[in-house]
């Protein structure tokens, strides 16, 4: 793929080359180099690159803007269906040449993890109205 074949809005899945503080470059197929900013990660909050991706990774990306002039190719990760989510999405070819995709939904919480949850949320109440306490009668010392 050269670079002029590069379609804004399209997915492409691509390698993950360096990892930098303010992002992750990443080569497209045909070993064209875009790069996916901290921000377009994850919909979360990401500190560190390192945390969320490595070099090597295989990743799904959307071109989401292309500069032919200088030819930096900008890309999100965002609302892209990653494979290596969840089991991911299932990429075959039926008898006709067909993809067939299929998604593995998330784990699904048993009911002894939602206990555990609720009792350490209740935990956490409990000290934070503690500690809410203790500030308000300080301030009513002053």
């Amino acid at each position: 793929m050269a670079e002029s074949a590069v379609t804004v809005g399209n997915i492409y899945t691509g390698t993950v080359l360096k990892i930098k503080p303010f992002g992750a470059i990443v080569s497209l197929p045909g070993g064209v180099p875009g790069l996916v900013h901290i921000s377009q990660i994850t919909n979360g909050y990401v500190q560190n690159v390192a945390d969320v991706l490595n070099v090597g990774d295989e990743v799904d990306v959307r071109v989401v803007s292309y500069e032919e002039a200088s030819g930096k190719i900008s890309l999100s990760m965002k609302d892209v269906p990653q494979s290596s989510h969840y089991g991911g999405y299932d990429d075959e070819e039926d008898e006709e040449g067909e993809h067939n995709y299929r998604y593995d939904a998330p784990p699904v919480i048993t009911a002894a993890q939602a206990a555990s949850f609720e009792e350490k949320f209740k935990s956490w109440q409990k000290i934070s109205n503690e500690r809410i306490a203790g500030i308000n009668r300080r301030n009513k010392r002053r």
